[in-house]
This record gives C-alpha cells, structure tokens and sequence, in this order.
C-alpha cells in the first residue's frame, strides 16, 4: 500500500508536468488563438490601456510566446526525465532539483508579475502550476527527507 502511494504521488508529478508541457506547446504555436483569449485581454488591460494589440505588437508577442513556450517545454521535459528516472528511484537530489527549479521559476516570476502589474499571470499560470507540482512534492516529503520509504 506504501508503495501504492508513492507511485501515486509520482505519477501526479509526472502528469502535472506533462500537463504544463502542453500548456508550454500551446504558448508556442498558438499564442493568438480563443485558449489564450483571457490571458491577452488581461494583458492588453494592464499594459496597453485595454486597447488592442496592433499588428506589430501581435506579431512581438507570437515570437516571444513562442520563445517562452519553448522554455517551458525545456524546463517540464526535464522535470518529467527526473519525475521517472531519479525521483521514482528515491535518489534524494532529485527531490531537491525538482523543489529548486519549481521554487525558483515560481519566486522570480511571480515577483516580476507582481511588479508590472500582471497578478492575473499569477493567479492564471504561476499559482496553478504550483500547485500541482509542489503537491506531490509535499506528500512524499518523508521519504526523500527522513529516508522513510514506509511512511509514505
């Protein structure tokens, strides 16, 4: 049943990112479609006055979404590589590659978001993904911290 539970634990984690793996492929390819509707309204609200972007600016936007949705892909490939190979072996350094990397996108961005105004890019990407990843991460504590592979 232990077991059971981590690999539960596991899977989620694997999932959550797969799930953001998606979410990055779709910041790439398709930035201006009715998915990211909400997010660029938020966006022409709180940096263009709620006036709509102009073809330059969409034209900006599409190749620096796709650049940040490549990121993205980049960072969740790896977090699921270290999610079945490292984590699902109990390797203790991947627990912490996965909080440090997650902690540290989740900080810088979120202050930067919270600087210029963008608190639905909190709310919308940041706190989800968060959320998601640091779940599981959070349930199988014991085992990576107190080696207690029972107590999970």
């Amino acid at each position: 049943m232990r077991e059971q539970r981590f690999q539960f634990w596991r899977r989620w984690l694997t999932y959550a990112n797969v799930m953001a793996l998606g979410v990055g492929f779709l910041a790439a390819f398709a930035s201006n479609s009715f998915i990211f509707d909400l997010y660029n309204n938020h966006t022409e609200a709180v940096f263009f006055n709620g006036e709509p972007f102009s073809p330059e600016v969409i034209k900006f936007k599409t190749w620096i979404f796709a650049v940040l949705g490549a990121t993205i892909i980049g960072f969740h490939v790896l977090m699921i590589f270290i999610s079945e190979y490292a984590f699902k072996k109990r390797e203790k350094w991947s627990y912490y590659a996965l909080w440090t990397g997650l902690m540290s996108w989740f900080l810088i961005d979120t202050t930067i978001s919270a600087a210029y105004g963008a608190f639905y890019n909190i709310l919308m990407i940041n706190v989800m993904a968060l959320i998601l990843i640091a779940v599981p991460l959070l349930a199988t504590w014991k085992v990576f911290i107190r080696g207690a592979r029972s107590e999970v």
